[in-house]
């Protein structure tokens, strides 16, 4: 399967011109010394800022120093006692009593481990590590889906926002000349307080927003580090469309190679061989030696050593958890393994259907509802049409920009649903 989905290589509008204007051709002012910041700007800021993420990475720090407890050696015990003191009988406390008939002991005992428990230890916890690192990251990619999602939504307050203002600019206009015609006499009382009670539509849309941008202008910081960005800040991006290029195999390929979460899954499969190897490790029975230093009349050296028989605990309990742990880390691989290919397939026909819907707007649609607003307010500032009808045509305009706008945040969101799905930026 392959095909590609490119509008931009759809037929003409039939009045022969171009597709439309981007919608971020409509800017808002910037005031002096605002801080602008580009999409790949703010998922920089986010991955290294965000205080969640930093308090996720800090559980690879955290592995790490298991790593460091997992390799330690057991400590040597040192073992001393005096016997036979006369605690009791203190007129016997001499010399002579002390060197012939007190005993003293003074040893070092050591337990040795078998089955290279260290060493499966130390594995067990690189393991552990190299999962944690891998959620981690898929850790940072969420937030990369999420910051980017916030940021297109900003960009779409922004572009409503500006739409906006140009139509309650462009009514006001036609506002001060049904003044004027009704001052001369060309239209009624009543119909100049119909256009009246029209501006409010337009300012309420303006506050509207307004109240939307400052809204996911201050999610956005939230998601960056507060301290990242000062208040003042602004996004700066390109809201328009960009074709996508590719087909399923090859994004899900790609997906099933970058998925840190797939990655995390597949590791926790080594993660789990490592435990039940480890639990093997911990079924033999480890060994103590001790040398002792002993004074009673004379100097001696004596020897011990002790070992546990495994008649009965072999630590048969913990390995066969651990065997049915591999079992378990290997299902939930597959399951992974699966919801990757599902979430690339979703995105995907996502992508693609709004891609058609964008499309259809860049056909023709928006070039229609600007030129039959601009007739309309042609017509109606020459008393050629009536009002209703202008008002129906610019009602019109309206919520057909407005429509293409959400689609087009649509179709931006369903590219970065990809990206996320994928499991990276770069889209093959």
């Amino acid at each position: 399967m392959s095909f590609s989905l490119a509008a931009g290589a759809q037929s003409p509008p039939a009045t022969g011109q171009s597709p439309p204007a981007a919608p971020q051709a409509q800017t808002l002012a910037q005031k002096p010394g605002t801080t602008l910041i580009s999409l790949d700007d703010a998922i920089r800021l986010a991955l290294q800022h965000n205080h969640n993420l930093l308090a996720a990475r800090t559980t690879i720090q955290q592995s790490e120093a298991e790593e460091v407890t997992a390799n330690l050696r057991p400590n040597p015990v040192l073992i001393g006692d005096a016997q036979f003191l006369p605690i009791f009988q203190p007129d016997q406390f001499s010399a002579d009593y002390i060197d012939d008939t007190a005993q003293f002991d003074l040893g070092v005992s050591y337990l040795f481990e078998r089955g290279k428990k260290r060493q499966h230890r130390l594995q067990a916890a690189k393991d552990v590590t190299a999962v944690t690192k891998s959620q981690v990251a898929d850790n940072e990619r969420t937030l990369s889906f999420n910051v980017a999602s916030q940021f297109i939504n900003v960009e779409m307050a922004e572009s409503t926002l500006a739409l906006a203002q140009q139509d309650l600019k462009s009514f006001r206009n036609t506002l001060d000349i049904s003044e004027s015609r009704y001052k001369a006499g060309d239209i009624s009382e009543d119909d100049l307080l119909k256009i009246k009670l029209q501006m409010l539509q337009f300012q309420t849309d303006v506050s509207a927003a307004q109240l939307a941008r400052v809204q996911g202008l201050s999610d956005l910081r939230q998601l960056l580090g507060y301290e990242s960005v000062p208040a003042d800040y602004d996004v700066a991006g390109a809201f328009d469309y960009q074709p996508v290029k590719g087909n399923l195999e090859d994004f899900e390929a790609a997906a099933l190679k970058n998925r840190p979460d797939l990655q995390a899954a597949q590791q926790g499969v080594t993660a789990a061989n490592s435990q039940y190897q480890l639990q093997k490790a911990n079924g033999k029975r480890d060994a103590t030696g001790q040398i002792n230093y002993t004074h009673i009349t004379y100097n001696t050296v004596s020897l011990f050593g002790q070992i546990q028989l495994p008649v009965f605990d072999r630590n048969q309990g913990e390995i066969a958890r651990a065997g049915y742990g591999i079992t378990q880390a290997q299902e939930q691989e597959k399951f992974a393994n699966g919801q990757v290919l599902t979430d690339v397939r979703d995105a995907f026909e996502n992508l693609h259907s709004n891609d058609q819907v964008i499309g259809l707007y860049r056909s023709g649609y928006l070039d229609a509802a600007q030129q039959s607003r601009d007739i309309s307010e042609y017509a109606y500032r020459r008393g050629a049409a009536s009002l209703l009808d202008f008002l129906d045509s610019e009602r019109s305009y309206r919520s057909t920009q407005l429509a293409y706008r959400q689609a087009l945040a649509s179709y931006l969101l369903a590219v970065e649903q990809l990206r996320q799905a994928v499991g990276t930026r770069s889209l093959p």
